[in-house]
Protein backbone atom coordinates (compact mmCIF):
# COMPACT_ATOMS: atom_id res chain seq x y z
CA UNK A 1 0.00 0.00 0.00
CA UNK A 2 1.25 3.22 -0.64
CA UNK A 3 2.81 5.15 2.37
CA UNK A 4 0.81 8.25 2.91
CA UNK A 5 3.54 11.90 3.59
CA UNK A 6 3.35 13.56 6.83
CA UNK A 7 1.07 15.94 5.62
CA UNK A 8 -1.41 13.94 4.20
CA UNK A 9 -1.36 11.74 7.61
CA UNK A 10 -2.28 14.90 9.23
CA UNK A 11 -4.99 15.73 6.98
CA UNK A 12 -6.66 12.63 7.72
CA UNK A 13 -6.44 12.61 11.00
CA UNK A 14 -7.99 16.03 11.45
CA UNK A 15 -10.98 14.96 9.39
CA UNK A 16 -11.64 12.08 11.34
CA UNK A 17 -11.15 14.60 14.76
CA UNK A 18 -13.16 17.13 13.30
CA UNK A 19 -16.16 14.80 12.22
CA UNK A 20 -15.86 12.39 15.45
CA UNK A 21 -16.22 16.12 17.38
CA UNK A 22 -19.63 16.75 14.77
CA UNK A 23 -20.56 13.56 16.10
CA UNK A 24 -20.15 14.57 19.88
CA UNK A 25 -21.73 17.67 19.38
CA UNK A 26 -24.89 16.77 17.91
CA UNK A 27 -25.16 13.70 20.36
CA UNK A 28 -24.75 16.72 23.31
CA UNK A 29 -27.47 18.20 21.92
CA UNK A 30 -29.80 15.64 20.53
CA UNK A 31 -29.34 15.09 24.27
CA UNK A 32 -30.53 18.26 25.63
CA UNK A 33 -33.20 18.74 23.63
CA UNK A 34 -34.79 15.10 25.57
CA UNK A 35 -34.52 16.87 29.02
CA UNK A 36 -37.62 17.90 30.59
CA UNK A 37 -38.12 21.45 29.92
CA UNK A 38 -37.85 20.39 25.74
CA UNK A 39 -40.12 17.23 26.07
CA UNK A 40 -43.15 17.89 24.74
CA UNK A 41 -42.34 21.85 24.11
CA UNK A 42 -42.24 22.90 20.40
CA UNK A 43 -38.63 23.68 20.19
CA UNK A 44 -37.27 25.29 17.10
CA UNK A 45 -32.73 25.56 17.19
CA UNK A 46 -30.43 26.66 14.80
CA UNK A 47 -26.50 26.28 15.17
CA UNK A 48 -24.13 27.74 12.02
CA UNK A 49 -20.23 28.15 11.77
CA UNK A 50 -20.23 31.57 12.27
CA UNK A 51 -16.79 31.36 9.89
CA UNK A 52 -18.19 29.66 7.18
CA UNK A 53 -22.18 30.31 7.25
CA UNK A 54 -22.99 26.48 7.77
CA UNK A 55 -25.39 24.25 9.50
CA UNK A 56 -23.90 22.42 12.51
CA UNK A 57 -26.86 21.75 13.84
CA UNK A 58 -30.43 22.24 12.73
CA UNK A 59 -34.10 21.26 13.95
CA UNK A 60 -37.63 23.10 13.18
CA UNK A 61 -34.96 25.88 12.30
CA UNK A 62 -37.90 27.43 9.66
CA UNK A 63 -40.72 27.00 12.20
CA UNK A 64 -42.41 30.22 13.37
CA UNK A 65 -41.97 30.47 17.31
CA UNK A 66 -42.66 32.58 19.52
CA UNK A 67 -39.79 35.03 20.79
CA UNK A 68 -40.43 36.62 23.55
CA UNK A 69 -37.63 38.85 24.31
CA UNK A 70 -35.82 37.65 21.77
CA UNK A 71 -37.37 39.89 19.72
CA UNK A 72 -35.37 42.74 20.73
CA UNK A 73 -32.28 41.16 18.81
CA UNK A 74 -33.62 42.39 15.42
CA UNK A 75 -34.61 45.87 16.95
CA UNK A 76 -31.05 46.37 18.25
CA UNK A 77 -30.13 45.30 15.02
CA UNK A 78 -32.64 47.29 13.16
CA UNK A 79 -31.22 50.37 15.64
CA UNK A 80 -27.81 50.37 15.17
CA UNK A 81 -27.94 50.05 11.86
CA UNK A 82 -29.91 52.91 10.71
CA UNK A 83 -28.37 55.21 13.31
CA UNK A 84 -25.20 54.13 13.84
CA UNK A 85 -24.07 53.70 17.69
CA UNK A 86 -22.34 56.59 18.14
CA UNK A 87 -26.07 58.47 17.42
CA UNK A 88 -27.79 60.49 20.05
CA UNK A 89 -31.56 61.65 20.70
CA UNK A 90 -31.76 64.84 21.61
CA UNK A 91 -34.08 66.52 24.00
CA UNK A 92 -34.95 70.15 23.16
CA UNK A 93 -35.55 72.55 25.72
CA UNK A 94 -37.08 76.82 24.89
CA UNK A 95 -38.32 79.52 26.20
CA UNK A 96 -40.91 81.63 25.45
CA UNK A 97 -38.93 84.64 25.82
CA UNK A 98 -34.84 85.66 25.94
CA UNK A 99 -33.59 85.09 29.79
CA UNK A 100 -34.34 88.57 31.99
CA UNK A 101 -32.05 90.07 34.55
CA UNK A 102 -33.03 87.52 36.82
CA UNK A 103 -32.17 84.69 35.14
CA UNK A 104 -36.45 84.45 34.38
CA UNK A 105 -38.35 83.16 31.76
CA UNK A 106 -41.87 83.06 30.82
CA UNK A 107 -42.81 79.41 29.97
CA UNK A 108 -40.45 76.38 29.43
CA UNK A 109 -40.43 74.01 27.10
CA UNK A 110 -39.76 70.67 26.85
CA UNK A 111 -39.93 68.76 23.42
CA UNK A 112 -39.04 65.13 23.69
CA UNK A 113 -36.95 63.61 20.95
CA UNK A 114 -37.29 59.91 21.90
CA UNK A 115 -34.61 59.14 24.17
CA UNK A 116 -34.79 56.41 26.04
CA UNK A 117 -32.48 56.60 28.40
CA UNK A 118 -33.59 59.95 30.12
CA UNK A 119 -33.29 58.80 34.19
CA UNK A 120 -33.43 60.85 37.04
CA UNK A 121 -29.75 61.47 36.77
CA UNK A 122 -29.82 62.49 33.55
CA UNK A 123 -32.31 65.15 33.83
CA UNK A 124 -30.08 66.46 36.30
CA UNK A 125 -27.30 66.92 33.82
CA UNK A 126 -30.02 68.43 31.99
CA UNK A 127 -31.11 70.59 34.35
CA UNK A 128 -27.57 71.65 35.14
CA UNK A 129 -26.92 72.66 31.42
CA UNK A 130 -29.85 75.20 31.90
CA UNK A 131 -28.35 76.58 35.23
CA UNK A 132 -25.01 77.01 33.03
CA UNK A 133 -27.02 78.83 30.66
CA UNK A 134 -28.30 81.49 33.12
CA UNK A 135 -31.53 80.05 33.87
CA UNK A 136 -32.61 80.93 37.56
CA UNK A 137 -36.46 80.91 37.36
CA UNK A 138 -39.57 79.70 35.42
CA UNK A 139 -42.72 81.98 36.05
CA UNK A 140 -45.30 80.36 34.04
CA UNK A 141 -44.48 76.33 34.20
CA UNK A 142 -43.32 74.03 32.16
CA UNK A 143 -44.79 73.13 28.53
CA UNK A 144 -43.89 69.00 27.65
CA UNK A 145 -43.95 68.37 24.08
CA UNK A 146 -44.08 64.57 23.02
CA UNK A 147 -45.66 64.88 19.31
CA UNK A 148 -42.38 63.32 17.99
CA UNK A 149 -44.26 59.57 18.41
CA UNK A 150 -48.33 58.94 18.38
CA UNK A 151 -50.36 59.07 21.26
CA UNK A 152 -50.42 54.83 21.80
CA UNK A 153 -49.34 54.86 24.65
CA UNK A 154 -49.69 50.97 25.14
CA UNK A 155 -49.21 48.46 21.87
CA UNK A 156 -52.75 46.75 20.74
CA UNK A 157 -51.25 43.58 20.44
CA UNK A 158 -50.30 43.61 24.25
CA UNK A 159 -54.14 42.74 25.08
CA UNK A 160 -54.66 44.70 28.90
CA UNK A 161 -51.16 45.78 30.22
CA UNK A 162 -50.42 45.00 33.64
CA UNK A 163 -49.10 47.77 36.18
CA UNK A 164 -45.80 45.91 36.41
CA UNK A 165 -43.00 47.78 35.04
CA UNK A 166 -42.18 45.89 32.19
CA UNK A 167 -45.68 46.92 30.27
CA UNK A 168 -44.91 50.76 31.12
CA UNK A 169 -46.18 53.32 28.64
CA UNK A 170 -44.31 54.85 25.19
CA UNK A 171 -43.73 58.28 24.72
CA UNK A 172 -41.37 60.20 23.46
CA UNK A 173 -40.68 62.07 26.04
CA UNK A 174 -40.18 59.60 29.06
CA UNK A 175 -38.15 59.64 32.27
CA UNK A 176 -36.96 55.99 34.28
CA UNK A 177 -38.41 53.76 31.14
CA UNK A 178 -41.72 54.72 32.23
CA UNK A 179 -41.52 53.29 35.60
CA UNK A 180 -41.04 54.23 39.57
CA UNK A 181 -40.26 52.49 42.88
CA UNK A 182 -41.98 51.73 45.84
CA UNK A 183 -39.85 50.73 48.97
CA UNK A 184 -40.87 48.88 52.38
CA UNK A 185 -38.72 48.91 55.03
CA UNK A 186 -39.79 47.12 58.64
CA UNK A 187 -39.87 49.78 61.51
CA UNK A 188 -36.77 50.13 63.55
CA UNK A 189 -38.33 49.43 66.56
CA UNK A 190 -41.65 47.89 67.61
CA UNK A 191 -44.62 50.16 68.26
CA UNK A 192 -43.40 52.33 64.94
CA UNK A 193 -44.95 51.97 61.61
CA UNK A 194 -43.06 50.64 58.60
CA UNK A 195 -41.19 53.24 56.35
CA UNK A 196 -42.97 53.41 52.91
CA UNK A 197 -41.14 55.70 50.10
CA UNK A 198 -41.27 55.87 46.44
CA UNK A 199 -38.30 56.85 44.20
CA UNK A 200 -38.18 58.88 42.78
CA UNK A 201 -39.83 61.21 45.55
CA UNK A 202 -41.48 63.91 43.23
CA UNK A 203 -44.99 65.14 44.01
CA UNK A 204 -46.61 63.52 40.73
CA UNK A 205 -46.36 60.44 43.00
CA UNK A 206 -49.67 60.83 45.99
CA UNK A 207 -48.76 57.89 48.09
CA UNK A 208 -51.39 56.22 50.49
CA UNK A 209 -50.10 53.34 52.73
CA UNK A 210 -51.98 50.48 54.08
CA UNK A 211 -48.92 48.55 55.07
CA UNK A 212 -49.15 46.76 58.27
CA UNK A 213 -46.52 45.22 60.31
CA UNK A 214 -46.62 42.10 61.00
CA UNK A 215 -48.59 39.35 59.20
CA UNK A 216 -47.90 37.82 56.14
CA UNK A 217 -49.53 39.47 53.58
CA UNK A 218 -47.41 39.91 50.11
CA UNK A 219 -46.59 43.66 49.93
CA UNK A 220 -49.01 45.15 46.57
CA UNK A 221 -48.79 47.78 45.22
CA UNK A 222 -51.46 49.70 42.82
CA UNK A 223 -51.50 52.94 40.71
CA UNK A 224 -54.21 55.08 38.98
CA UNK A 225 -54.55 58.91 37.15
CA UNK A 226 -55.29 61.12 39.07
CA UNK A 227 -55.92 64.03 37.14
CA UNK A 228 -52.40 65.86 36.84
CA UNK A 229 -51.02 62.92 39.35
CA UNK A 230 -50.82 59.47 39.71
CA UNK A 231 -52.28 57.54 43.65
CA UNK A 232 -50.31 55.16 44.70
CA UNK A 233 -51.47 52.71 46.91
CA UNK A 234 -49.51 50.08 48.95
CA UNK A 235 -50.63 47.21 51.14
CA UNK A 236 -50.03 43.77 52.47
CA UNK A 237 -47.76 43.37 55.44
CA UNK A 238 -43.85 43.63 56.32
CA UNK A 239 -42.24 41.41 59.71
CA UNK A 240 -40.15 43.54 62.09
CA UNK A 241 -36.37 42.47 61.03
CA UNK A 242 -37.41 41.39 57.32
CA UNK A 243 -35.76 43.15 54.45
CA UNK A 244 -36.78 45.79 52.82
CA UNK A 245 -39.11 45.29 50.15
CA UNK A 246 -38.68 47.14 46.55
CA UNK A 247 -41.52 46.94 43.90
CA UNK A 248 -41.13 48.47 40.72
CA UNK A 249 -44.54 49.66 39.16
CA UNK A 250 -45.11 52.22 35.63
CA UNK A 251 -46.80 55.16 35.41
CA UNK A 252 -49.69 55.88 33.75
CA UNK A 253 -48.74 58.98 32.35
CA UNK A 254 -45.12 59.28 31.19
CA UNK A 255 -45.26 62.83 29.78
CA UNK A 256 -45.91 64.49 33.00
CA UNK A 257 -43.76 62.19 34.89
CA UNK A 258 -40.91 63.50 33.16
CA UNK A 259 -42.35 66.93 33.57
CA UNK A 260 -42.35 66.45 37.59
CA UNK A 261 -38.75 64.40 37.71
CA UNK A 262 -37.54 67.41 35.85
CA UNK A 263 -39.00 69.75 38.46
CA UNK A 264 -37.11 68.19 41.06
CA UNK A 265 -33.64 68.49 39.29
CA UNK A 266 -34.72 72.01 38.57
CA UNK A 267 -35.01 72.79 42.28
CA UNK A 268 -31.93 70.71 43.31
CA UNK A 269 -30.42 72.94 41.44
CA UNK A 270 -31.97 76.17 43.00
CA UNK A 271 -33.89 77.19 39.91
CA UNK A 272 -37.88 78.01 40.81
CA UNK A 273 -40.55 76.40 38.47
CA UNK A 274 -44.53 78.58 39.47
CA UNK A 275 -47.22 77.87 37.90
CA UNK A 276 -48.70 74.15 35.85
CA UNK A 277 -47.39 72.00 33.70
CA UNK A 278 -48.91 71.89 30.56
CA UNK A 279 -48.82 69.25 27.78
CA UNK A 280 -48.88 70.07 24.00
CA UNK A 281 -46.95 71.50 21.44
CA UNK A 282 -43.85 74.34 21.35
CA UNK A 283 -45.41 77.19 19.32
CA UNK A 284 -43.44 78.85 17.16
CA UNK A 285 -40.99 81.73 17.97
CA UNK A 286 -39.89 79.93 21.19
CA UNK A 287 -36.19 80.34 21.76
CA UNK A 288 -33.47 77.47 22.09
CA UNK A 289 -31.87 76.94 25.42
CA UNK A 290 -30.42 73.53 25.65
CA UNK A 291 -30.76 70.99 22.85
CA UNK A 292 -29.43 67.95 25.06
CA UNK A 293 -27.92 65.30 23.89
CA UNK A 294 -28.82 61.80 25.40
CA UNK A 295 -26.92 58.91 25.81
CA UNK A 296 -25.03 57.02 22.59
CA UNK A 297 -27.20 54.70 20.91
CA UNK A 298 -24.56 52.13 21.66
CA UNK A 299 -25.27 52.37 25.43
CA UNK A 300 -28.61 52.66 25.48
CA UNK A 301 -28.49 49.54 23.30
CA UNK A 302 -26.62 47.71 25.92
CA UNK A 303 -29.46 48.62 28.49
CA UNK A 304 -31.80 47.06 26.58
CA UNK A 305 -30.18 43.90 25.74
CA UNK A 306 -28.36 43.12 29.06
CA UNK A 307 -31.51 44.34 31.49
CA UNK A 308 -34.33 43.26 28.59
CA UNK A 309 -35.42 46.81 28.85
CA UNK A 310 -38.99 46.51 27.01
CA UNK A 311 -39.62 50.14 27.35
CA UNK A 312 -36.66 51.03 25.20
CA UNK A 313 -36.69 48.53 22.39
CA UNK A 314 -40.88 50.24 21.97
CA UNK A 315 -39.14 53.48 22.13
CA UNK A 316 -36.29 52.55 19.46
CA UNK A 317 -38.87 51.65 17.18
CA UNK A 318 -41.20 54.30 17.02
CA UNK A 319 -37.82 55.91 16.66
CA UNK A 320 -37.12 53.97 13.33
CA UNK A 321 -40.79 54.42 12.71
CA UNK A 322 -40.57 58.50 12.37
CA UNK A 323 -36.91 58.34 11.20
CA UNK A 324 -38.74 56.13 7.87
CA UNK A 325 -41.70 58.04 7.98
CA UNK A 326 -41.74 61.37 9.43
CA UNK A 327 -43.16 62.14 13.00
CA UNK A 328 -45.25 60.83 15.06
CA UNK A 329 -43.64 57.85 15.02
CA UNK A 330 -45.45 54.74 15.44
CA UNK A 331 -45.82 51.10 15.99
CA UNK A 332 -46.99 50.18 12.51
CA UNK A 333 -44.36 52.81 11.00
CA UNK A 334 -41.59 51.47 13.06
CA UNK A 335 -41.84 47.48 12.39
CA UNK A 336 -41.96 48.40 9.11
CA UNK A 337 -38.68 50.24 9.21
CA UNK A 338 -37.31 47.01 10.86
CA UNK A 339 -38.11 44.95 8.80
CA UNK A 340 -36.94 47.02 5.68
CA UNK A 341 -33.45 47.61 7.39
CA UNK A 342 -33.55 43.58 7.87
CA UNK A 343 -33.94 43.12 4.40
CA UNK A 344 -31.05 45.69 3.21
CA UNK A 345 -28.74 43.85 5.71
CA UNK A 346 -30.16 40.57 4.00
CA UNK A 347 -32.02 38.64 6.78
CA UNK A 348 -34.25 35.83 5.90
CA UNK A 349 -38.02 37.07 7.35
CA UNK A 350 -39.79 34.08 6.54
CA UNK A 351 -42.58 33.59 8.96
CA UNK A 352 -41.90 36.55 10.32
CA UNK A 353 -44.69 38.10 12.47
CA UNK A 354 -43.80 41.32 14.49
CA UNK A 355 -45.93 43.74 16.40
CA UNK A 356 -43.39 45.17 18.62
CA UNK A 357 -39.63 45.77 19.55
CA UNK A 358 -40.12 44.03 22.76
CA UNK A 359 -41.58 40.49 22.16
CA UNK A 360 -43.90 41.42 24.30
CA UNK A 361 -46.99 41.15 21.92
CA UNK A 362 -48.34 36.79 22.04
CA UNK A 363 -48.88 37.06 18.42
CA UNK A 364 -45.14 37.53 17.66
CA UNK A 365 -43.56 34.95 15.69
CA UNK A 366 -40.00 34.52 14.19
CA UNK A 367 -37.99 31.57 12.86
CA UNK A 368 -34.12 30.50 14.45
CA UNK A 369 -32.67 31.18 11.01
CA UNK A 370 -33.95 34.59 10.88
CA UNK A 371 -32.63 35.34 14.42
CA UNK A 372 -29.44 33.51 13.43
CA UNK A 373 -29.20 35.54 10.36
CA UNK A 374 -29.82 38.78 12.33
CA UNK A 375 -26.41 37.98 14.46
CA UNK A 376 -25.00 36.99 11.30
CA UNK A 377 -25.74 40.57 9.74
CA UNK A 378 -24.50 42.10 13.19
CA UNK A 379 -20.98 40.62 13.73
CA UNK A 380 -20.64 40.98 9.77
CA UNK A 381 -20.47 44.87 10.70
CA UNK A 382 -17.38 46.53 10.92
CA UNK A 383 -19.65 49.78 11.94
CA UNK A 384 -21.90 48.08 14.63
CA UNK A 385 -21.27 44.45 15.68
CA UNK A 386 -18.67 45.36 18.47
CA UNK A 387 -21.52 47.26 19.80
CA UNK A 388 -23.74 44.93 19.15
CA UNK A 389 -21.85 42.14 20.68
CA UNK A 390 -20.83 43.89 24.10
CA UNK A 391 -24.60 44.24 24.23
CA UNK A 392 -25.38 40.94 25.07
CA UNK A 393 -25.28 39.29 28.22
CA UNK A 394 -22.24 37.58 29.23
CA UNK A 395 -22.96 33.99 30.58
CA UNK A 396 -22.07 33.56 34.44
CA UNK A 397 -21.47 37.24 34.62
CA UNK A 398 -23.69 39.71 34.01
CA UNK A 399 -27.22 41.18 32.48
CA UNK A 400 -30.26 38.95 32.64
CA UNK A 401 -27.51 35.84 32.20
CA UNK A 402 -25.80 36.60 35.62
CA UNK A 403 -26.55 33.46 36.91
CA UNK A 404 -27.09 31.41 34.36
CA UNK A 405 -25.39 28.76 32.19
CA UNK A 406 -22.59 28.59 34.25
CA UNK A 407 -21.16 26.06 32.42
CA UNK A 408 -20.61 28.57 29.67
CA UNK A 409 -19.46 31.77 32.05
CA UNK A 410 -17.08 34.06 29.43
CA UNK A 411 -17.73 31.68 26.81
CA UNK A 412 -21.16 32.82 25.46
CA UNK A 413 -23.01 35.61 24.85
CA UNK A 414 -26.79 35.91 24.37
CA UNK A 415 -30.23 37.23 24.60
CA UNK A 416 -32.48 35.81 27.04
CA UNK A 417 -36.23 35.71 26.50
CA UNK A 418 -39.08 34.67 29.01
CA UNK A 419 -43.05 35.46 29.16
CA UNK A 420 -45.90 33.34 29.52
CA UNK A 421 -44.59 29.80 28.49
CA UNK A 422 -41.63 30.98 26.28
CA UNK A 423 -37.93 30.37 26.98
CA UNK A 424 -35.58 31.51 24.28
CA UNK A 425 -31.64 32.41 23.81
CA UNK A 426 -29.55 33.32 21.30
CA UNK A 427 -26.61 34.16 20.34
CA UNK A 428 -22.67 33.54 20.47
CA UNK A 429 -21.06 30.35 21.82
CA UNK A 430 -16.88 30.25 21.41
CA UNK A 431 -16.55 26.16 21.36
CA UNK A 432 -13.77 24.14 22.43
CA UNK A 433 -12.41 23.09 19.37
CA UNK A 434 -12.09 27.15 18.55
CA UNK A 435 -15.09 27.79 16.40
CA UNK A 436 -17.48 30.66 17.16
CA UNK A 437 -21.02 29.04 16.90
CA UNK A 438 -23.87 31.41 16.09
CA UNK A 439 -27.33 29.44 17.74
CA UNK A 440 -30.60 30.43 18.36
CA UNK A 441 -33.37 27.63 20.20
CA UNK A 442 -36.91 28.87 20.67
CA UNK A 443 -39.12 26.55 23.29
CA UNK A 444 -42.74 27.11 23.62
CA UNK A 445 -45.43 25.81 25.95
CA UNK A 446 -43.26 23.28 28.22
CA UNK A 447 -45.30 21.15 29.99
CA UNK A 448 -42.34 21.18 32.36
CA UNK A 449 -42.50 24.27 32.68
CA UNK A 450 -40.81 27.90 32.63
CA UNK A 451 -38.35 27.22 34.62
CA UNK A 452 -37.42 23.36 33.27
CA UNK A 453 -37.16 25.08 30.11
CA UNK A 454 -34.73 27.59 31.28
CA UNK A 455 -32.44 24.77 32.29
CA UNK A 456 -32.68 23.34 29.18
CA UNK A 457 -32.01 26.34 27.00
CA UNK A 458 -28.84 26.79 29.76
CA UNK A 459 -27.79 23.30 28.93
CA UNK A 460 -28.10 23.86 25.11
CA UNK A 461 -25.37 26.47 24.88
CA UNK A 462 -23.49 24.59 28.05
CA UNK A 463 -23.22 21.83 25.45
CA UNK A 464 -22.35 24.04 22.49
CA UNK A 465 -19.20 25.15 24.13
CA UNK A 466 -18.12 21.64 25.87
Amino acid sequence: MPRLSAAALATVVLLAAGHAGADALTDRLVAVLSKPGCRGARVGVLVVDAATGTDVFARDADTPLAPASNMKVLTALAALATFGPAHQFTTTVSADRPLDGEGAVGTLAVRGGGDPALTSEVLWRLAADLQRRGLRRVRDGLLLDDAYFDNERWNPAWGSPSVRAYHAPVAALTANYGAFSVEVAPPARAGLPAAVSVDPPVPFFRLTSGVRVGGDAPISVDRDSDGDSERIRVGGSIRPGAATVAVQRSVTDPVRYAGAVLRMQLAALGIAVDGPDRVGPVPAGFRELVAFRGKPLGDVVALMMKWSNNNIAEMLVKNLGAHASGAPGSWPTGVAAVQAQLGALGVDQSGLAMFDGSGLAAADRVTPRTLVGALRAARASFAFGPEFAAALPIAGRDGTLKKRADGATDRARAKTGLINGVASLSGYAHASDGRELIFSILNNGSPAGDAAAIAANDAFVEALVQ
